[in-house]
């Protein structure tokens, strides 16, 4: 008699931020579905976005019945991408909202209202308005196939990561220090709030105070799978881990731009906390291992073993090559910035809402994915994928 197969983990899939660098996740989550049998549903049941990532997240959890088909429309979003579709474009609103916001640093009484932020993604919210359905969420609840998803927002006035979540019942929430998990009913105003980073695009009111980009206060970012019961966590990141070059002795190293720091500011806000979290579960995996080889027994808390999928190319250098295909309006902009420059790169490939640059960086994930087949079956626990079949190639 043949032995049953073992129960498939539970796979919490985390979407850190990254702006249009997000595109790469789709890519990477694209190549995921064409490893599975085309009608399969998806192998995550445990969802978990912040930011651009909340975008991802809540598209494939509304097609949780349809992987495939899902990962689809999603890809398809990032290639037909562009600017005018994120925020307005238009130079008379742009250099308004600049304006309104350098008069506001120079002097608090210069306008009778609030400086907003520098970009209206008004545009946006119509955008996801016409791909994400959100009574999907709850018939893949109901069919057994989503147990949760999670959406990451920082509110303003708690000063806060609030991890905002929908899924099956039994899900108990969870309170830390500067973080909790509550359950929502999540709708469009809870991704456009996740989204919303600070001066660039305006903060979303829920309940009693609003809300900024969830990747503002969120230092442990593998912890709302983890509350929701993950067994393992596959992490799709946006940033290249190769360390950057420090220049030659005696080379001239001009102080940097505005649009360099601003960059940096954001490398540092939507990836430094994720790394440090995965060396901290890291550690709490191996110390489990250990008292569990000295003792025999098993420890109270379970290992929660976590793969990691990292573009293999600079997406500085990527933007470099589409830094044309900014709107005119942007362009001046980064270039008041000093974004620009070479040196800006890291700035515009957080902002590069493009075809040709997010395309190249779905083709990208496809790509890092496919090269990582095998481990990532192994880790989903599929272990008969499309027997004698390659995945086709787009």
């Amino acid at each position: 008699m043949a032995e049953p197969n073992p129960p498939r983990p539970k796979v919490g899939l985390v979407l850190p931020g990254g702006g249009a660098r997000a595109a790469y996740q789709s890519g990477v989550l694209q190549a995921i579905s064409e490893l599975l049998p085309p009608d399969s549903p998806s192998p995550f049941p445990i969802v978990s976005g912040t930011s651009a990532g909340a975008i991802n997240a809540t598209l494939i959890a509304t097609h949780a019945l349809h992987f495939r088909r899902g990962t689809q429309e999603l890809a398809g979003v990032w290639e037909h991408i562009s600017s005018e579709l994120v925020f307005r474009t238009d130079g008379g609103t742009m250099f308004k909202n600049l304006l309104y916001w350098l008069m506001g640093l120079l002097h608090a009484g210069f306008a009778r209202r609030n400086v907003i932020a520098l970009l209206d993604n008004t545009p946006l919210r119509k955008l996801l308005e016409r791909h994400i359905i959100f009574a999907r969420l709850q018939e893949a609840i109901d069919a057994g196939v989503l147990d949760a998803l999670s959406l990451t927002c920082s509110g303003y006035t708690s000063a806060r990561a609030v991890c905002f979540y929908k899924g099956k019942p039994g899900l108990k929430a969870w309170h830390r220090t500067r973080r909790i998990g509550q359950p929502a009913e999540l709708r469009l105003d809870h991704v456009m709030a996740s989204v919303a980073l600070p001066v660039i695009f305006p903060a979303v009111r829920l309940g009693r105070e609003y809300y900024g980009d969830g990747s503002l206060r969120q230092m442990a970012p593998l912890s709302p799978a983890v509350h929701l019961g993950a067994d393992r966590i596959l992490v799709i990141g946006v940033r290249n881990e190769q360390a950057n070059k420090l220049p030659e002795r005696g080379e001239e190293v001009p102080y940097p731009p505005l649009g360099q720091v601003v960059g940096y500011l954001m490398d540092v806000v939507f990836s430094d906390s994720l790394y440090a979290d995965l060396e901290r579960l890291q550690r709490i995996n191996n110390t489990m291992r250990e008292l569990a080889a000295a003792s025999g027994r098993s420890p109270s808390l379970k290992v929660i073993d976590t793969l990691v999928i990292v573009p293999s190319e600079d997406m500085r250098e990527i933007a470099q090559r589409h830094v044309r295909e900014f709107p005119r309006s942007v362009r001046m902009l980064l270039r008041m910035l000093g974004g620009n420059r070479k040196s800006g790169s890291q700035l515009a490939s957080y902002l590069l809402f493009e075809s040709g640059f997010c395309t190249e960086l779905v083709e990208l994930g496809r790509k890092d994915a496919r090269a990582q087949a095998d481990k990532l079956l192994a880790f989903l626990g599929v272990t008969s994928p499309l027997a004698g079949q390659d995945p086709p190639v787009n």
